[in-house]
């Protein structure tokens, strides 16, 4: 399987950003990781991150085609981003959400995510392992 990782705002940042929250690792260490279980499972994974909900968008649409499945964690537009969604909505690769974080025992806004719907599942609360679940389930042709 061919996979793209899509990250928004603010994640480049992990590993210095709230790490008793998102933990001491950095972005590299999450993308080397999402790499070498694709790899392990004779498949590929692309990483992408942008802090502009435009190219995170264009990423989704340039998807289709190329990949076969997009995990994505859109940051803080999980919670506001009706654009995000419609690009997930407007490509046929199927899609599932990640947070690294428990975002049901954060601020109340955190619980309530408008790109979900667009996903296939979600997936929160197991740091950098739910990257990893997600690719699971298209492995596992759940997908």
């Amino acid at each position: 399987m061919k996979f793209l990782i899509i990250n928004g705002p603010n994640l480049n940042l992990l590993g210095r950003r709230e790490p008793g929250i998102y933990g001491e690792r950095g972005y590299d260490d999450l993308c080397r990781l999402i790499q070498d279980y694709a790899a392990a499972r004779q498949s590929t994974a692309d990483c992408i991150q942008s802090n502009h909900e435009g190219a995170i968008i264009d990423a989704i649409h340039a998807a289709e085609g190329v990949y076969d499945a997009i995990i994505i964690n859109p940051g803080a537009y999980t919670h506001y981003s009706y654009a995000i969604l419609d690009g997930l909505k407007a490509v046929s690769v199927p899609a599932y959400e990640v947070h690294i974080s428990q975002i049901d025992r954060r601020e109340p806004f955190r619980a309530v995510s408008v790109t979900a719907p667009a996903c296939v599942g979600q997936i929160y609360g197991l740091g950098f392992e739910g990257y990893l679940r997600a690719m699971d389930h298209f492995l596992e042709g759940e997908g």
